[in-house]
């Protein structure tokens, strides 16, 4: 007969699933929300009307973008109460203020100035709508702040105590809580890659145009713009991402471990492992491709520095190391072909090939989902690699579980990925259909009306002749 695995590991699949889901949308929104800032500021200042085209453009999939990321992040923090109450109780007095601060300060502002963005370009007048653009790009980059501040504290805890009751309070300074150890580091890579996300797929879209019709002057326009982007961020994310990487290894080595799949440790320099198989069991890496101390070359800025492994680390304290040596070479892996991505352009714009580099456009239609894979690779790394901690050094993940049976979690879990790919799904084909359609010339603007409340209808907004006579003559 068929056996159900145990309800910790469906409730851990269950959060790795939604959460994998919901990532994919803030990852878009937050450089998405600046490029439409970016793309308005300059339609303003210039009067050039490509400008205002890719805005009105790219505004439709953000909507749709917004919208199916608040939904999927509700749903997924219905887990903490459902899945994860001991984890809720215990972690609560921090998680569930920094969490309210997110929805006062990020949503709050993201729900009170996107109704402008969208339908109110006639209402309000230009620059309170470019105002209003602004403060939606500077609700995203504050959602993100919260967010990763909370997910930081998980990774390297500060400023709290125990209280009576065995719950984590803060000690006295919320700020050391706020700006815990990783916090900065964390930040900057995050808001770098959701940049880079929103470059590739831009810069995606634009070259599967330019393919088509390289005359197009707003699919040049788009894809100029987003390998100016790539440019310069992905350099700039490979020194983040190493910066992150010393701040790993200072307070979280065994994670560092397990990204370098270092099973032994190395008293006179570590090799960088380029490609294997981590084998667990033997506590090796079999068929190993490595550079011989370039581990600690990067890790310690010196090639013979010792650098530790998992055989200083108990058994049940290490992570899976296969799935943490893999998520982080694909996410390195992406980076580095990103940063080939921005050179290449580069040269090409020197040249003066950048719109007729049929090869280099084809190659950016390839690496428009790369982004979006990167980050999923980086969150796997980020999570897996705490484990078995939810809070490290302080809650093991084993004993934040509800108590709850293995069908019940099995049932929900089934539900949700039924729904979620019917759902998210269509909306994804939807915005895969909107990004095929070439920007137009006069590319139309969302309704100038707000979507419809109940008991009310929209046709007497956009059709004022079909009011009977006498109700259109007191109008």
């Amino acid at each position: 007969m068929f056996t159900l695995p145990d309800a910790l590991l469906l409730a851990r699949i269950q959060f790795a699933f939604t959460v994998s889901f919901h990532f994919l949308f803030p990852a878009i929104t937050i450089g998405l929300a600046s490029y439409l800032a970016v793309l308005e500021g300059l339609w303003l200042k210039t009067g050039r009307e490509d400008y205002m085209n890719l805005f009105r453009y790219w505004i439709k999939v953000f909507a749709l973008v917004f919208a199916m990321g608040v939904v999927s992040g509700i749903v997924m923090s219905y887990q903490f109460g459902t899945n994860w109450a001991v984890f809720s109780d215990k972690a609560g007095p921090i998680i569930g203020p920094l969490m309210a601060y997110e929805v006062l300060t990020a949503f709050f502002l993201e729900a009170g100035f996107l109704g402008v963005m969208l339908f109110g370009m006639n209402r309000v007048g230009r620059r309170l709508h470019f105002v209003a653009t602004l403060m939606v790009a500077l609700g995203t980059f504050v959602s993100a702040f919260w967010i990763l501040s909370v997910n930081s504290w998980m990774q390297t805890p500060a400023g709290h105590a125990l209280n009576d009751s065995g719950q984590y309070v803060s000690a006295g300074s919320w700020l050391a809580i706020i700006f815990n150890p990783s916090f900065p580091f964390r930040l900057a890579h995050t808001l770098s890659a959701a940049y880079l996300t929103t470059a590739f797929l831009v810069g995606g879209v634009g070259a599967w145009h330019l393919l088509k019709d390289r005359s197009n002057p707003r699919a040049r326009l788009m894809f100029s713009m987003a390998m100016w982007m790539s440019t310069v961020v992905a350099p700039l994310q490979i020194v983040l991402g190493d910066l992150h990487g010393l701040n790993t290894l200072e307070h979280q080595p065994v994670k560092v471990m397990a990204m370098e799949g270092h099973y032994q440790s190395h008293p006179d320099g570590a090799p960088l492992i380029l490609f294997g198989i981590p084998n667990s069991a033997e506590n090796r890496v079999d068929y190993a491709v490595q550079i011989p101390k370039a581990s600690s070359l990067i890790l310690k800025h010196d090639a013979d520095a010792p650098l530790a492994g998992l055989d200083t680390v108990p058994a049940s304290d290490r992570p899976p190391v296969g799935i943490v040596f893999w998520a982080f070479r694909i996410m390195v892996g992406l980076g580095f072909l990103m940063a080939g991505m921005g050179l290449l352009s580069l040269v090409a714009r020197i040249r003066g090939t950048l719109h007729e580099n049929r090869s280099l456009h084809r190659f950016a239609v390839a690496m428009a989902p790369s982004g979006l894979i990167a980050v999923l690779a980086g969150w796997i790394t980020t999570e897996v690699g705490r484990q078995p901690w939810s809070i490290q050094g302080l809650l093991r993940t084993a004993e934040s579980a509800s108590p709850l049976a293995a069908p019940a979690v099995a049932a929900s879990l089934l539900a949700f990925v039924i729904v979620y790919f019917a759902v998210f799904g269509a909306g994804a084909v939807y915005i895969l259909r909107l990004m095929a359609k070439p920007p137009q010339a006069y590319e139309p603007a969302p309704p100038n009306i707000p979507v419809r409340s109940a008991g009310t209808t929209p046709a007497v907004a956009l059709r004022p002749d079909a009011l009977p006579a006498d109700l259109g003559a007191a109008r």
